[in-house]
C-alpha cells in the first residue's frame, strides 16, 4: 500500500514531500506531485511535512477524494 497525494496540492505544490522522501518516489506533475505506488515504501516522512495536509495512505483516504488513487497510479502509467 502506498501514500496518494490529493486534491489540496493542486496548485500548492509546496514540494517539502520531494526533499524528505528516502526512495525518490515523488514527481511533479503539471498541477500537482504525484506518489509513484511501486516505488513507495510507506515510510510516512511525506505525510509528516505536507504544509497543506493532502498526504494519505492509500486505505485512510477520504470518500471525495477517492479519485486521486487512479490519479496518481494514472501519472506514472501515462509517464
Amino acid at each position: 500500500m502506498a501514500f496518494v497525494i490529493t486534491s489540496p496540492c493542486k496548485e500548492e505544490k509546496a514540494g517539502e514531500c520531494v526533499e524528505v522522501c528516502p526512495v525518490d518516489c515523488i514527481e511533479e506533475g503539471k498541477d500537482m506531485f504525484y506518489i509513484d505506488p511501486d516505488i513507495c515504501i510507506d515510510c510516512g516522512a511525506c505525510e509528516a511535512v505536507c504544509p497543506v495536509e493532502a498526504i494519505y495512505m492509500e486505505d485512510e483516504v477520504p470518500d471525495d477524494e477517492h479519485e486521486y488513487i487512479s490519479l496518481n497510479r494514472k501519472f506514472f502509467e501515462d509517464n
